[in-house]
């Protein structure tokens, strides 16, 4: 049981701190586009600190700046290895579905296989849009400029690319400086907090730390896992664009279960293989739902209980359950967040409801670690 009953000045308090919280919320809601290079320099800066720490402690260079300078031409010179290695092929295989496309939509397929609702489907759309003229054109920005003028008048203006830059240089030095002073901004925040509770605080924050740094490394692997397994399963099947597809969907699972959405590129590339080799496009179709179906079984059975249950010390019961109600409640969000709110819910539960502490005892008792739930 919580010590203590909950007193009127308690209470209002509460009420207080609630409205302070949405009041926060509806601040963050309007000032959205201002904050968006601050998060996404913090969240690339709290990836890449372990890289930039590592460089120094383990490979001895004591200057930050060096640090973080090799830090991103390593990142960066990954990132762009593995697109050399890779976009090249999936580039010409693009080039072929192209071809392959224009021939289906001016010829149609001699293919008694597609159905022939598809077929007018594709048809009656193609020319609404005058795909053909698009695929054909040689300068496809040429042509999306005369398709879709105020798209491009929106995206490539003066005005336009002047934001773009002067956010993505913005978002650059936001970077920088977060990883020159990481340590002051992680660690220093705290004492803006009041001595009496600071301890509770920071108990807080080393929980969230904990669920989130655990989820963000389950979730790579599990991402990763998912990107060789697709790619393999597509491969297997002889699928076309199997290794960009196996990438994207691979990239798409980093959120639980978005992983799905894959299934829209996948029907667009069976049609096509079915239009150019007269294959079977039933029979594609479920070689596709074939690999979804083996991945989702090892992965809902193997690896998230696997790697979440020991990451998150959370069982998969329990995991299972928390994606589906944070799921529900709150869409792709909720997925995102369900795993690090659960393990902090479970661990202050533990904490504060069966072992009898409340949030003014926290101050003086050290952070028990959660037991498994």
């Amino acid at each position: 049981m919580i010590k203590g009953t909950i007193t009127f000045d308690r209470f209002v308090r509460g009420i207080i701190s609630l409205l302070c919280i949405g009041g926060l919320l509806i601040l963050l809601k309007y000032l959205g586009p201002v904050l968006i290079p601050f998060f996404v320099a913090w969240l690339i800066a709290y990836l890449l600190y372990p890289i930039v720490t590592f460089l120094q402690k383990r490979c001895r260079i004591k200057n930050r700046w060096l640090s973080i300078v090799l830090t991103l031409l390593l990142v960066g010179g990954s990132i762009g290895g593995l697109l050399y290695v890779s976009v090249p092929p999936m580039l010409k295989e693009c080039v072929h579905l192209k071809n392959v496309a224009i021939s289906y939509i001016e010829h149609g397929a001699n293919n008694s296989s597609i159905p022939e609702a598809i077929q007018q489907l594709v048809q009656e759309h193609a020319n609404d849009l005058r795909l053909s003229e698009v695929l054909r054109n040689e300068n496809v920005i040429k042509a999306a400029k005369n398709i879709l003028p105020k798209v491009w008048e929106t995206l490539w203006s003066t005005a336009g690319f002047i934001i773009n830059f002067v956010a993505s240089l913005i978002g650059l030095l936001y970077l920088l400086f977060l990883l020159k002073d990481y340590e002051k901004y992680a660690e220093g925040w705290i004492h803006l907090v009041p001595t009496h509770k600071r301890h509770f605080v920071s108990t807080l924050a080393s929980d969230i730390e904990r669920g989130m740094n655990g989820y963000f490394r389950g979730q790579a692997l599990i991402a990763l896992s998912n990107c060789v397994m697709f790619t393999i399963g597509f491969y297997l099947i002889d699928f076309p664009m199997a290794l960009g597809l196996g990438i994207f969907i691979g990239i798409i699972s980093f959120v639980p279960y978005l992983q799905v959405v894959g299934f829209i590129p996948a029907i667009v590339l069976a049609l096509l293989r079915a239009a150019e080799t007269g294959d079977n496009f039933w029979w594609l179709i479920g070689g596709v739902l074939l690999v979804y179906l083996v991945v989702q079984i090892i992965q809902d059975a193997i690896v998230t209980p696997q790697i979440m249950g020991k990451i998150m010390n959370l069982s998969p019961a329990i995991i299972l359950l928390s994606l589906s109600v944070w799921g529900y409640l709150f869409g792709i969000i909720g997925l995102i967040i369900a795993l690090p709110m659960t393990t902090l819910a479970v661990a202050y539960y533990k904490r504060y409801i069966i072992g009898g502490q409340n949030a003014s005892e926290a101050t003086n008792s050290p952070t028990e670690e959660a037991p498994k739930a």
